[in-house]
C-alpha cells in the first residue's frame, strides 16, 4: 500500500492495513507500506493495483476487503461486510 507523506495519510493507511491483516490474517504473508508524494495512496496485490485513489476515491474497507479476498482468498466469507 503506497501512501502519500505529503499529505499525511500515515495514519489512514495503517488503519486500512491494520483492517487487512486483521481479515485475511491466515492468507497474507506479509503487508508493506510504502511512503510516497504527490498525492499517492495506491493499494496493489501482487503488483496488481486493486485500488487508486486518483481514479477511485478514497476507499471504504469493506471495498477493499473484497478486491483483496477475490484474489487471495475468493471462498472466504467476509460476514457483514458482504451485506
Amino acid at each position: 500500500m503506497e501512501y502519500c507523506t505529503q499529505c499525511r495519510w500515515l495514519p489512514r493507511a495503517a488503519w486500512l492495513a491494520q483492517e487487512l491483516l486483521t481479515t485475511f490474517e491466515t492468507e497474507l504473508t506479509e503487508l508493506a507500506l510504502k511512503p510516497g508524494t504527490g498525492g499517492v495512496f495506491v493499494v496493489r496485490v501482487d503488483d496488481e493495483v486493486i485500488w487508486d485513489r486518483r481514479e477511485q476515491g478514497f476507499p471504504e474497507p469493506t471495498a477493499v476487503k473484497r478486491l483483496v479476498r477475490d484474489r487471495v482468498a475468493p471462498d472466504k466469507s467476509l460476514g457483514h461486510s458482504e451485506r
